[in-house]
Order: C-alpha cells, then structure tokens, then sequence
C-alpha cells in the first residue's frame, strides 16, 4: 500500500507540473543522441509477434540534455528521423538498419499559437507532412489550432483556429493529424468534452490552415477505457490508429485499431477493429507517434513513446512489420 500511495503522489504532481503554465524546457545548442537496443519482450526475447505485426527491433533513446523527450509525433523518411515534442521541440537524426544513430541535431518550432516560452504556447502533440511538397503541419492543444510549416518544420509558418475543434478540451485536442495521401486531412480528438464513449473525428477537404471552416464531423470509438493519440495512413487507404491507456500502479499499455475513412459520411461512427494490443510483459510506454514507410514491397510501422520527461518512463522508438 505505501508503494500504491507513493505512486498515486507521483501521478497527481505530473498531472498537476502537466496543467501549470512553466517555462517549457528547450533543448541547447550540443545535440547528442544515444540508442539502446531493447527487446520486445524481456522475458522472452525471441518473441517476435504482437498482433498483426512483427517486431524488427527498438531502441530507448537517451540524452544528456535535460529537455530532451516528451515526444507526440514523428515523421520517417528513408533513414532521416524527425521526433517533434509536446514543448515544441525538435530532435533529427539519421539511423542505420543496425539501429545506429548519427548526425543528431535539436531544434525548435519557430511560431505557434503563442510566443512559446511557456509550455501551452507550444503543445504541438501532432504532425503530418506532405511527401511532395515537404509541408509540415502541426495540431497544438490548448489553443486548438493547426499550423502549416515550410520543410524541416522552418518558416514560412501559418496557423489558424478551427472552429469545429472550437469546445475541444484544452488538454485533448488533436492528438491525431493525418495527411490522407487523397489531399484530405483527418484530425481526431484525444478525449470527448460531452464525455462520450467516442471522439470527434474531422475531415477536410484539403489544407486545415487554408480553410478552417471547411471540416466535415464525424466519430471514432476508441477500445474502451482508451484514448487516441496518434494516426497514420497505411498504403491501400486505411488507417491505423494508437490508442494509449495509463492505469494504476504506473502502468501503460497500448491498442492499435484499424479504421477505413474512405466515404465516411457526416456523423457516422467508426469503429476501430483491433491490430495489435502491448501491454505487459511487452516493452510499452506511452506511446503516442506513428509513422509508416516501405521497405520494398514490406510496410513498416513506427512507434515513439513519450516519457513526459519522468525518470519512471522512457522513450522508446520501435519498429515492426505490419502483415494485414
């Protein structure tokens, strides 16, 4: 019981340091990176298998910087690695198929909602690219807004507030922003402000930031007892979406959930059908990224953690075959 109740202190402090308005933490200027191997399964460590997918190999990143972690969202491109923090901080480095890390660099977004010294003014907890144009946008809680950045998240940097996520709550907004490769954009809500059993999903046509008004609302219904934190479209059209849980003594696991939004309609209801489920003994912590590349005809799944830079969590950077 005192373990419980040194536990149940902990969380309370991280929800509460979480709601205060500091100084958020920016990473300096001496980028370093390291990457350790871990398994999938500690006790098992030839186990290859969760779900649908089958686990390549992972790392727990660490870094002497002290502002280093608190990644939502990450974005892959061949080798070339781009984790974005819920601080607005920007980590890249290259990995090898080894799982090796070079060229580190740290950066920071360079607008938002607010001028950015405090943590809210920079809640970036999503981001989608276009594979084209090198576009970043970038969905920030709080303010309830979506920014559109040049390539490298560099300016010219344009935002703007969308009115259907007007009465999103300030602490779970849009924990998903996918670029659908059709040139729609889809945005889900991490949590309901009606307390429903389902979020808010929105589609719009095109850019967010050049028509706000333009989202068309409809739902998706997370397992229950989890929320969503991050999407990620898949080649044929569908979407896979990371739903996270966080449980008492400290635990956290994971499901992830496949939902087609091709033809949706206004106010219709998805419903996720299960892919993959992490929860112990798995290596699991809060994830909250996904990306998706090709290796050959293979697709691979990405998955970060965010460690709400907590000496009780860690960052973990997994990677997996996905077998649909």
């Amino acid at each position: 019981m005192r373990l419980l109740r040194i536990l149940v202190v902990l969380f309370v402090l991280l929800n509460l340091t979480a709601s205060r308005k500091d100084r958020r933490p920016i990473l300096g200027d001496h980028p370093n990176v390291e990457a350790t191997r871990v398994p999938l399964d500690a006790a098992d460590p030839a186990r290859r298998q969760v779900g649908a997918l089958t686990y390549l190999g992972g790392v727990v990143l660490t870094s002497r910087d002290l502002a280093f972690g608190g990644f939502s969202s990450l974005s892959v491109a061949g080798d070339r690695f781009t984790l974005l923090s819920d601080y607005g901080d920007i980590v890249r480095f290259r990995m090898d198929a080894a799982f090796r890390l070079s060229e580190p660099e740290f950066g920071d977004l360079p607008a938002g909602p607010r001028t950015g010294w405090q943590k809210h003014e920079r809640d970036s907890e999503s981001m989608a690219v276009d594979p084209v144009s090198g576009a970043v946008w970038v969905g920030f809680e709080a303010y309830n807004e979506i920014w559109r950045y040049g390539p490298g998240l560099t300016k010219p940097a344009n935002g703007a507030f969308i009115p259907a996520m007007a009465h999103w709550e300030s602490n779970g907004g849009a924990e998903s922003l996918v670029r659908l490769h059709d040139g729609r954009f889809l945005v889900i809500a991490e949590t309901d402000w009606r307390d429903r059993p389902v979020r808010d999903l929105l589609l719009f046509p095109g850019d967010p930031v050049a028509k706000p008004d333009s989202a068309m609302v409809a739902s998706y219904q997370p397992p229950a007892g989890y929320d969503p934190s991050d999407a990620t479209e898949l080649p044929d059209g569908r979407v896979l979406v990371l739903n996270r849980r966080f449980s008492l003594p400290f635990r956290w696991s994971a499901v992830l959930t496949l939902i087609d939004p091709r033809g949706v309609k206004a106010g219709q209801v998805l419903v996720g059908r299960e892919v993959a489920r992490f929860d112990a003994p798995l290596t699991v912590d809060n994830y909250e990224g996904l990306a998706i590349t090709r290796e050959g005809g293979t697709t691979i799944l990405w998955m970060v953690s965010d460690d709400n830079q907590l000496f009780l969590q860690r960052t973990l950077l997994m990677k997996f075959r996905i077998d649909l």
